[in-house]
Formats: C-alpha cells, sequence, structure tokens
C-alpha cells in the first residue's frame, strides 16, 4: 500500500448504542406509541445525546421497533454498522438490505402470485383474481406467516422464471402460484407451492368444483398451504379460514367485480365509481354481505379523503352507515373494524377513536399492510412525523411493491423537505412502473422545489397528461408558470377544458385556475379575467354540496384573488383554515395558510404574507398548490405570485435562506 493511500485512511472509533423493545409487535398500537415515546425521551435526557446533537454530530438510523445511534468524531467519515436481529432489520424493505449484509427471511412467509386465467372468456379475469385475493385474505389472518398483500404481488406474472429473485425482492422464503378456469357452473383451480430458494415444488394440487363450491376449494387451499408451512392455528384462525362470506353466488361475484377495482393502482374517478357501483349492488343481493358492507365503506371513505369522488355529505353518510353495517352483521370482522377506524379517520379527523378501531383490527388480521398505511397517515396527519416513518416501514415489509404506499411514503419526505429521500421512493416507484406519469411529474415537481427548472423541464416534456392525471397536468401548468414561459401550456389547458370530465368535479375550476393564471403571466389580462370568472361560476355550485371541503375553498380565494375582489379572498382563506387548522391536520392544515399568504402578497398586505411565509417555511406540511409541494426558498424565488414582495428584505431573506433544520432530521 503506498504511503499516500495509507495517510489518506484514517480510522476512528465510533460509538454505537443499539436500543430494542423486547416483543414490540404483541403490544397494543398505544401501548406501542407509550414505549418508543419513553425511550425516545430516556435517550434525549443523556448527556451524550444532548452534547452529540447541539455538535450535529448525532445520526440517527431507523431500525424498525427500537433505536441505532452512532457517535462519531468526523462528519466526513463513514460509519459503518451490523443490523444483528431480526428485530432491527424488520422495518427495512429486503432490496434495501440486500447489499448490506444477510436478508433475515422468516421460514414461514409467503407470496402469492397473481392466479392464471385459463377461462375462455377474458372477462372471467376478474374471478381468477378473486380466487387469489380470498386464499391470500384467508391466510394472511394467520398471526404465524408472514404474507406479502397483493399490491405488491400483481406486478409480477402468474408463473414467473425468476422465483428466487422475486422471494428475495418480496423478502419471503415461499411462493405460492395457481391457475383457475372457469366454464359454465364448474370450476378447476391448480396450484402449487414452490420453496424460492432451490425453486423447487413442496406442494401441488388441482381441485375440481362446482361454482357453488368455490368458498371450500379458497379454504381447502390455504388450509393445506397452511399445514405445509407448519403454521400454528388458533381456533379462531381455523375458522376464519373456513368461513363462507356470503351464501349468495352472484352476490359474491359483484364483490370480486368491485375489489377488483380498488386493487388498481390509482385512486382516481373511474376506478373508485366502478368499485362503488359493483359493492353496491353486492350488498343489495345480499344485505348481509358483511364484507362487502366493509369495503363499500372503505372505498367510500378513502374516496372522500383523496377526493377520487366528490366530498359530499351523502359519501361520508354512506361511508358511516356500510361500516356500521358491517359491524352489525359481524361484529369482529377485521375489515369492518378497521373500515370503521378508516372511516372516523378520513371523514372525520377523530383520530383517537380511529387508533382504537386499528388496534382491534390489527388483532385480526396480522399482516394488513393496509392497517399500518392508515396508521402512518393519521400519524402524519397528527404531525408524529417519525411514528408516521415507523409506520409506512412496517406496511412496506408487508407490502414492499405497493406503488400507492410509496408514493405517499415519498409524499411524507415532501411534507419534510427531506427531498433527496422523496426522490429515492419514487425512483423505486419507477423500477417498479417505469411509465408512471404521476410520479415522472412528482420527480419534477422536486426539482422545482429545488430551483432546477432544466431539469423539471426534462422530465415533463416527454409527458403528455390527460385530465385523469391533473396532479401531471398541473405540474405542467406551474413548470411553465414558474419559467415565465406559459404561453405553450394555454391551448392544451384549453383543449381539456373544452369537455371538462364531470367525475373530476370541482378540479375542472382549479384547472381552470390555472389557465388564467397562465394568461395573466403572458400578458392577457382580459384573458385572464375571463378564465377566472368562468372558474368562480363552476366552483360555487360545489360550495353548496361541500360547505367544508377547505381545497375547494383554498380555490375560490386564489379565484377571486384574480379577479380583484380583496375582500371575498380574505374571507375564503380564513374560512377554509377555519375549515382544517393546523392543530387538527398538521399535514394539510397549513395549506390554508398558504393560500392565505399568496392572497395577501397579491393584495398589498407584505406584514401579513411575510409572517404566514415565515411560518409555513418552518414547518412541514402538503403545498397547496396540486404539486402537494411546501413553499421552499426557491419557489419564493421563482414564483411570480409573490413578486409584489421582491423588493422587501425580509422577503429577500426568506427566499435566500436554506431549508428550515427541522427538514433536515
Amino acid at each position: 500500500m503506498s504511503a499516500e493511500v495509507k495517510k489518506e485512511i484514517q480510522l476512528e472509533i465510533a460509538h454505537v448504542l443499539f436500543i430494542d423493545i423486547v416483543g414490540y409487535s404483541k403490544l397494543s398500537i398505544n401501548e406501542q406509541n407509550a414505549a418508543v415515546d419513553e425511550l425516545t425521551q430516556i435517550v434525549r435526557a443523556t448527556e451524550q445525546f444532548q452534547k452529540a446533537e447541539a455538535s450535529e454530530r448525532l445520526v440517527k438510523i431507523s431500525t424498525g421497533d427500537g433505536i441505532a445511534l452512532v457517535f462519531y468524531t468526523n462528519l466526513e467519515a463513514p460509519t459503518f454498522f451490523q443490523r444483528v436481529s431480526l428485530r432491527m432489520t424488520r422495518s427495512i424493505p429486503p432490496e434495501e438490505t440486500a447489499s448490506k449484509g444477510t436478508v433475515l427471511i422468516p421460514e414461514k412467509s409467503i407470496a402469492i402470485l397473481p392466479f392464471e386465467n385459463l377461462s375462455g372468456d377474458k372477462a372471467n379475469a376478474y374471478f381468477a383474481d378473486g380466487v387469489h385475493d380470498e386464499i391470500l385474505m384467508r391466510l394472511s389472518k394467520i398471526a404465524d406467516l408472514k404474507v406479502i398483500s397483493r399490491t405488491s404481488t400483481q406486478h409480477y406474472k402468474s408463473a414467473p422464471e425468476n422465483l428466487p429473485v422475486i422471494a428475495k425482492q418480496l423478502g419471503v422464503a415461499h411462493i405460492l402460484e395457481g391457475r383457475v378456469q372457469k366454464s359454465g357452473d364448474a370450476v378447476r383451480v391448480n396450484v402449487q407451492l414452490i420453496r424460492a430458494a432451490n425453486d423447487s415444488q413442496l406442494w401441488a394440487d388441482t381441485l375440481d368444483r362446482k361454482l357453488t363450491d368455490i368458498f371450500s376449494v379458497e379454504s381447502d387451499i390455504a388450509k393445506a398451504v397452511a399445514d405445509q408451512l407448519r403454521a400454528e392455528l388458533t381456533g379462531r384462525e381455523e375458522q376464519v379460514i373456513a368461513a363462507k362470506p356470503t351464501q349468495d353466488l352472484e352476490a359474491y361475484d359483484a364483490y370480486l367485480r368491485g375489489l377488483a377495482y380498488t386493487l388498481k393502482s390509482g385512486d382516481t374517478p373511474a376506478n373508485a365509481l366502478a368499485a362503488q357501483k359493483y359493492l353496491r349492488e353486492a350488498v343489495r343481493l345480499d344485505p348481509k354481505f358483511a364484507l362487502g358492507w366493509a369495503l363499500l365503506s372503505y372505498v367510500d371513505a378513502a374516496s372522500y379523503r383523496n377526493q377520487a369522488l366528490q366530498p359530499t355529505v351523502a359519501l361520508r353518510e354512506e361511508a358511516r352507515q356500510a361500516a356500521e353495517t358491517a359491524l352489525t352483521f359481524q361484529p369482529n370482522l377485521g375489515e369492518a373494524l378497521h373500515a370503521k377506524g378508516y372511516y372516523h379517520y378520513a371523514c372525520l379527523k377523530d383520530y383517537d377513536t380511529a387508533v382504537r378501531y386499528f388496534e382491534q383490527a390489527r388483532q385480526l388480521l396480522p399482516n394488513s399492510s393496509r392497517i399500518f398505511e392508515s396508521l402512518a397517515y393519521l400519524e402524519r396527519r397528527r404531525g408524529q412525523w417519525d411514528r408516521s416513518e415507523w409506520y409506512f416501514n412496517e406496511a412496506e415489509r408487508l407490502d414492499p411493491r405497493n406503488l400507492h404506499l410509496l408514493t405517499q411514503h415519498a409524499v411524507t419526505y415532501i411534507n419534510y423537505r427531506r427531498l433527496p429521500e422523496a426522490l429515492r421512493k419514487a425512483d423505486q416507484v419507477l423500477n417498479i412502473s417505469p411509465d408512471d406519469i404521476d410520479t415522472i411529474a412528482l420527480k419534477a415537481a422536486i426539482a422545482q422545489a429545488e430551483g432546477d427548472l432544466p431539469r423539471a423541464a426534462a422530465l415533463l416534456v416527454p409527458l403528455h397528461p390527460t385530465a385523469d392525471n391533473p396532479d401531471a397536468l398541473g405540474t405542467q401548468a406551474y413548470q411553465a408558470i414558474l419559467e415565465r414561459r406559459p404561453a405553450p401550456i394555454i391551448p392544451r389547458l384549453k383543449e381539456i377544458l373544452a369537455k371538462p370530465e364531470p367525475a373530476l368535479g370541482y378540479s375542472n375550476g382549479e384547472l381552470r385556475f390555472f389557465l388564467g393564471w397562465a394568461q395573466e403571466v403572458v400578458g392577457d389580462h382580459a384573458a385572464a379575467q375571463g378564465s377566472w370568472r368562468q372558474a368562480r361560476s363552476e366552483l360555487e355550485p360545489f360550495l353548496k354540496e361541500q360547505p367544508e371541503n377547505y381545497y375547494l375553498i383554498g380555490d375560490l380565494a386564489l379565484v377571486n384573488m384574480g379577479l380583484g375582489d380583496k375582500a371575498t379572498a380574505l374571507a375564503l382563506s380564513e374560512r377554509a383554515m377555519a375549515a382544517n387548522p393546523i392543530g387538527k391536520d398538521a399535514s394539510t392544515g397549513p395549506w390554508s395558510l398558504e393560500i392565505l399568504a399568496r392572497v395577501v402578497a397579491q393584495m398589498g398586505e407584505p406584514d401579513r404574507a411575510i409572517a404566514a411565509l415565515q411560518k409555513l417555511l418552518s414547518i412541514p406540511y402538503s403545498g397547496s398548490l396540486s404539486t402537494i409541494m411546501p413553499l421552499t426558498p426557491a419557489l419564493l424565488r421563482l414564483d411570480p405570485m409573490f413578486d409584489p414582495l421582491r423588493n422587501d428584505p425580509r422577503f429577500q431573506k426568506l427566499a435566500t435562506s436554506e431549508s428550515p433544520k427541522s427538514a433536515d432530521k
């Protein structure tokens, strides 16, 4: 070794403290939260922690249900540590740990790949998917097994050649493959259980039954797989595996069709409406179909939250009634308990009640990534960012290739302005679905927030979003406005708005606001006023049905700002803040404060604008435009809406500051 190389290598002693909570997974959610809070307080109270944090020489590493603290003296020196227990690694996706050491994969773990549809009619694909999902659902209720969620397996073929690689990506030891053939009232199901390490078959069977006996087919397969994996079943779990969700095959068929739409990757109005249609038919045919009622409630509540459907009082009420009906018929159905909790979270923002229902559901659905995902969203709205991060990691452990889950994890990083980490999550999504328009647009929005408009443009130019991709379309429009060259986007927006999609509801008015903004920036004041007047006429009727929709109220505030109606714009801004206060929702609550900042900046109140911007730059949140990006110093420098503040020294200081410290932790 040369003298130069020897001189460059400087070995230092790093002090690594591993802290674990024994039996964490068996604690209730409230007990888990209390234990983590207590552990955090103990660590933060130590002299070593306080000194390291004060000197910015403390590294915090996500380790699941514990903490690993690494103290070192040179910020440039690499620090390595070995994750030494399954408990410590269980929140790390297998694909992230594979390059760092041996991945610990539980022997009693399984992924069920999509079942191949061998029926002559391709329209029967939903039936093959339904058989697959029912078997998965039954196995996932066995606490002694690790079962990967369908949203992670649906991206694979029915019988791929590279099973060992797939198993490693999913973090499982076994793979179940299947084929389904439906002909008239007869059903044939072929299945084989494979040990992934050596691609060897452990068990296989062919079941020929009448369609009326489909539930016993699903039960028999689930029981046989559990036996092969030597899973220990409780008496309740044996009953769950053998249970029939309904006696009405037509209702079950409608349920499977609705379920198929809930499993599509996009939260689009078309998917939500189709799922709602079939699930309503399922419970009409069998009014005691608890599982159908539970899924209908979840679809309604999720669509109310993400606004795939218009968030009306009627939609919220159907979500409540459907959940309560499911619990009336099956009080111990995990899916029904989760649905009731999700209603309290999404529709009422009653977080404490939601957690109680989620905790009950978790005892019955030990492999449900959806419960951890729901808790991640809930804690994000509570402002408990570390807890939210932990729940996201737990959800990804059970569902490592769920595009929606990975995207929302990226959104959390965006809220916190942890943009490099958000980019890595977005790239995970694109590794699975390379052409996902919304994810590419999300990466462009990150580039915008960093002030790199050329990089954003390179990502956005090849995209051709439609009305079904309003976020991507909004990101393109915002890019043109930030570049101060919006002329090319104007005809595109006009083309889409010439035939507005009714299912998008008030989102059409939001796009028309962007059209007016682009016209104003290009210098066509008269056209901008016309677009904003039309936007106002389109948005105001929705307010009667959605009086608490702070997104809608905020859009109307911006439109009235453009029209020069200061009093109305201010009143609507304050109404939006009252409808969703920051104390109730730490994630989207500040959205309305950003609306106020934009309104007062444009309408001659610089002191109020600066105060609002100072607050916004100091906290994590979801931004007010369709990019969901919180304001950053770079965006302040670029956004034309803040032009009236350009000569104010206080604004100049904000626009040239670094990202807030809270965003870097």
